[in-house]
């Protein structure tokens, strides 16, 4: 066993939960009705882990597969379907470690089918194109110029086709003996959009907005309206032309899983690999980069301070993402790509709210309010749940190629008028804003009222929500440049009224929301004075001499407490002499069933109420791996869980093996030490359930006989 649990490697541990089958459930009102009036044009969406297995296929590729074979809410035909993709990806799909059997078998048959990615490569010496395969591993397979003309981001990134490869060798090695016999990137070849429309008017509001969820590959009923209209502004670059989204949060929220793997017309690419050729043009050989071949580029892991970035590129970018267009060399050419920003926090709201701002995480040279104010939408990751094995949908959704496509030809559209007659906006509200308003507004109506029949009030929610998106972009920038003037943001009905739009985090941390950044020329720390603190009444706020004396009157030595004993909780024994502390080391070996780790989160529950919002506290635990596998593995899980809520209200979590392995206790950075005989396992197991007071309250549990020692430690 390693000496620190990497939790980095600990996420993952969900999808061992995840079953590896598929059992075919009764289907729903709803999934009937998507039968019924999209038939061939939907799947199930657990059947897509069902068929996975170990082959690394992005989403859409296994659709295409199960909506040729599984497309049914017979369970029978389901079977036979999975089954038959299930041997197609057998028989086909091309590991890299079993490239050179595959090989053998085409050398061997003279012709072989196989699915795999594909790139292609312009040989300017020989002048022809020539293929790569990305897991069969061969490459200067010649192309024909119609193949990749009718097919051009195989010349970008790569496409995942089905295949039929022959071979035959020749005496001249300058010829490869790999030959191209047919290719079929795998997307669908047409739809009719009328259809899409007409079906669309079948669905209720609330109906079609689910059925898109489970289009994602989640469980409605495990979010609230807000939450699926979260999920659902990560479609908007599919719909919209230029469309620039940034989303920041906690890691395991899903931000990337959409753009690589719920449509064949977005790229993912990692914030660090990017460069101008790339992404633009390369001036060499005048090729275009991604945003001329892709409809959405996403930037993976584009948060980080310290990372390093080409300034040439953020000016390219800035005119791009504002103008829609870039140069090469003189000549200026355009591109329709909307730009996705995604990019983990370290921080929690409040903390960014009063030390920084919501874009702290960005690198410097993004940290920019002019490259911030060509951004349409923010998303903020903070309010996404970390995505858990019980959210993902077994309903029907739309086949993901189906639904991209039918997205990609919205993109000609603009609903960005459709609240004239009911709504205007704001007279100081500006230009750009106003183009980030109209935009997100646009796609959401394309997304959820393709058919243009909403009421007022849906015309009012989807506004509103536009507004939000933009004025969290706008007020982070006030905060950031003092040149800038505060705007009202806000929209009147026609029949007279104005409304405020604000942002969730401005109604929960108001005094931090609204503090500006000093103008320090030298970009220094901000002066005190410059920082507004305010107490929440939970948190000390005496000053540090009183503060000492109320540590010094705390009770110091022995207590022991004794079997069947009620009215004992954390909140007494433990937080007199936590409060104020901001890093706590916890010794208990005994963190590893589902009632001990309830009993750690009680606790950080309590540190984290007793704490400023906008301070964090560290919390080094020190326990040790049941050596059972099954349960190490469960316990692992549980405390990723633990690690990832604890972060998300300003707690950090840091977990590592307990050298000690029995001893359970308590130190401070304010000078505690408290031994504990039992940790934090003195609680008698109860079988009550939500409506026994104990499940509320430790008070009402009985406690299991234990000691615990108070020390103040000389500093």
């Amino acid at each position: 066993m390693s000496e620190n649990i990497d939790l980095a490697l600990v996420a993952p541990i969900a999808d061992a939960f995840d079953a590896e089958t598929s059992e075919v459930s009764e289907p729903t009102k709803l999934d009937r009705k998507i039968n019924q009036h999209f038939g061939g044009a939907v799947v199930r969406k657990d059947l897509v882990k069902a068929v996975k297995g170990n082959a690394i296929v992005p989403s859409y590729v296994l659709e295409y597969l199960l909506a040729q074979y599984a497309a049914s809410d017979d369970e029978a035909t389901i079977q036979a379907g999975i089954d038959r993709v299930r041997d197609i990806l057998a028989q086909h799909y091309v590991h890299r470690n079993e490239s050179e059997l595959v090989k053998s078998k085409i050398k061997e048959r003279g012709r072989y089918r196989i699915i795999d990615k594909v790139s292609v490569t312009l040989n300017e010496k020989d002048d022809v194109y020539q293929a790569s395969f990305a897991n069969l591993g061969i490459s200067s397979v010649v192309v024909d110029s119609a193949t990749v003309n009718a097919h051009q981001k195989l010349l970008v990134g790569g496409v995942w086709c089905l295949c039929d490869v022959e071979y035959f060798h020749t005496e001249d090695n300058r010829v490869s003996p790999w030959i191209l016999g047919s290719l079929k990137p795998i997307q669908m070849s047409n739809f009719d959009y009328d259809g899409y429309l007409d079906a669309r008017a079948k669905f209720t509001t609330d109906e079609w907005i689910d059925l898109l969820i489970q289009s994602i590959g989640f469980d409605p009923d495990k979010f609230g309206r807000r939450g699926k209209l979260l999920q659902l502004v990560r479609l908007i670059p599919f719909v919209e032309r230029n469309y620039n989204l940034v989303e920041l949060g906690p890691k395991g929220t899903g931000k990337s899983h959409i753009y690589s793997e719920f449509s064949p017309h977005g790229m993912l690419i990692s914030g660090g690999e990017v460069t101008v050729p790339k992404l633009f043009v390369n001036n060499a050989n005048g090729r275009l980069g991604l945003v001329g071949y892709w409809d959405v580029v996403a930037f993976d892991e584009f948060a980080g301070k310290k990372k390093r970035t080409d300034k040439a590129l953020v000016d390219i970018m800035k005119n791009y993402m504002a103008n829609k267009s870039f140069s090469r060399g003189v000549e200026t050419l355009g591109a329709e790509a909307s730009m996705v920003f995604v990019g983990n926090t370290s921080h929690t709201v409040p903390y960014m709210l009063k030390h920084s701002d919501l874009f702290d995480e960005l690198p410097e040279s993004y940290h920019d309010p002019a490259y911030l104010d060509r951004l349409h939408f923010y998303i903020p990751g903070w309010e996404v749940d970390t995505i858990r094995s019980e959210m993902f949908s077994t309903g029907y959704g739309f086949v993901v190629d189906y639904i991209a496509e039918v997205l990609r030809s919205m993109r000609n559209l603009d609903y960005s008028d459709r609240y004239h007659k009911h709504f205007t906006l704001g007279s100081d509200i500006s230009t750009r804003d106003r183009d980030g308003i109209h935009k997100t507004f646009s796609g959401l109506m394309k997304l959820l009222y393709p058919h243009d029949q909403a009421t007022t009030a849906e015309v009012e929610e989807v506004l509103r929500f536009a507004i939000e998106g933009r004025k969290r972009v706008k007020d982070q920038i006030v905060r950031i440049d003092a040149t800038m003037t505060e705007v009202n943001f806000g929209y009147g009905s026609l029949g007279g009224g104005w409304s405020t739009v604000t942002t969730l985090e401005e109604d929960e941390y108001p005094t931090h929301y609204h503090r500006r950044h000093s103008t320090n020329p030298a970009g220094g720390a901000l002066a005190e004075s410059d920082v507004q603190v305010v107490s929440t009444g939970a948190s000390s706020s005496l000053p540090a001499p009183a503060a000492a004396s109320l540590q010094a009157e705390l009770f110091r030595g022995q207590r022991d407490f004794l079997d069947n004993q009620r009215g004992v909780s954390y909140e007494k024994l433990l937080m007199p002499y936590l409060r104020d502390a901001t890093e706590i080391e916890l010794h208990d070996p005994y963190i590893r069933m589902g009632h001990q780790g309830r009993n750690l989160v009680e606790l950080l529950a309590l540190i984290a109420a007793a704490k400023d919002p906008a301070d964090e506290v560290t919390v080094n635990l020190f326990t040790v791996l049941d050596q059972d596998p099954e349960y190490q593995t469960k316990q692992l899980h549980m405390l990723n869980d633990i690690v990832q809520g604890a972060a998300q209200q300003g707690i950090k979590v840091n977990v590592a093996k307990d050298p000690g392995g029995h001893d359970r206790w308590i130190r401070t950075d304010t000078g505690w030490r408290i031994n504990l005989g039992r940790g934090l396992d003195i609680f008698q197991k109860s079988d009550g359930g939500w409506f026994d007071f104990g499940t509320s309250r430790q008070e009402f549990r009985q406690v299991r006989a234990f000691g615990v020692t108070y020390i103040l430690e000389e500093g």
